[in-house]
Parts: C-alpha cells; structure tokens; sequence
C-alpha cells in the first residue's frame, strides 16, 4: 500500500497546506500537575494535565518525560526530547494531532505520534498508526501501521498491514 505525504493529500483535498516554520528555537513553557526532577539522569518526568507550549504548538498529555542534555544555557537547562503518553495531542495552528504516544526530538526537529493517529485540518481528518511531522519543513507523513514502515521511491511510505482512511472536505461547486 502506499501512503501519500501529506503536503500532497491535503493540496488536493484544498487550499490548506501542512504548516511550515515552526521555530524550534522558542522557549519551551510546560505546566503539570506534578513533576519530579532527576538530574543525575538529565531527565524531568512530568504527570497529570502535562501543557506544553513552544512558540504557537501546545502539546498535551496525561505523562511526559523531558530529556536534557546536562548543558545549561542562560541558567536553563537544554532540552533534547520529550517523550509524551496517555491522550497525546498536539495542536498547531489550523492543525490537531492525537494519538496514544509521541516524541518530539528537539535535535532533528521531529514530531513522532505512534498509537490510533488522527490528523485533522479543516474539513480533512486522516486517521493512521504512525504520523511524523518534520517541523522545519511543515511534512507530515502519516502510515497505517505504527510497527515500522519501509521506504519507496519518490518520498512516499509503503506499510506491512494497516492502513490510513479519512475524509476529505469537498468545496461547494454551485
């Protein structure tokens, strides 16, 4: 089976495109009901109505992990990854994600959602196993299996089970 990119389905479907230029430099703002800090593991687990907001992304969860790189920066400690589970949502401008599990990976710049992906913007939902955002270029590359994926030519997604159904918003013609 082959998965289209995003940018592709949705230029399709209508004038929304997947959103670009999100800045991966911007303070990251958390909030949770409890946090328990391990420094010696360079490592932050966060619990109960996890919030985290960088730039115009929020991310929600019931679990989070915050890595870090033992580095401190202008008294702040430099986060590498954050690993988020229970009711994972991620919202973006005309843009949400939701999904059992993600990670974000502040170094390459990637979003990983695993586990029942929905993606929705505007009228179009695509609902997935696996939904990886590249947050420099705005793709979004959704498959039908979150078990692993091969690659195929021209940038596409190929999968071993699974598959990816949506809806797509269709423009009135009158």
């Amino acid at each position: 089976m082959r998965v289209l990119p995003l940018l592709f389905v949705l230029a399709v479907a209508g004038p929304a495109l997947a959103q670009r230029g999100h800045n991966t430099n911007a303070p990251i703002d958390f909030g949770a009901d409890h946090i328990e800090l391990q420094d010696k593991a360079n490592r932050a687990l966060l619990s109960g109505n996890v919030s985290v907001k960088q730039s115009e992304m929020n991310l929600t969860a019931a679990r989070m992990t915050v890595a870090y790189t033992g580095q401190v920066v202008g008294g702040n400690p430099q986060v590498s990854r954050l690993d988020a589970s229970g009711g994972v949502t991620v919202r973006r401008p005309d843009q949400t994600a939701r999904s059992s599990y993600a990670i974000y990976d502040l170094n390459k710049r990637v979003i990983t959602m695993l586990g029942a992906v929905t993606l929705t913007q505007g009228g179009n939902t695509i609902n997935g196993g696996r939904l990886t955002i590249n947050l420099d270029t705005g793709r979004a590359v959704i498959d039908g299996s979150s078990t692993g994926s091969a690659g195929a030519p021209s940038g596409a997604t190929t999968t071993r089970g699974g598959r990816v159904t949506g809806t797509f918003s269709v423009p009135d013609r009158r």
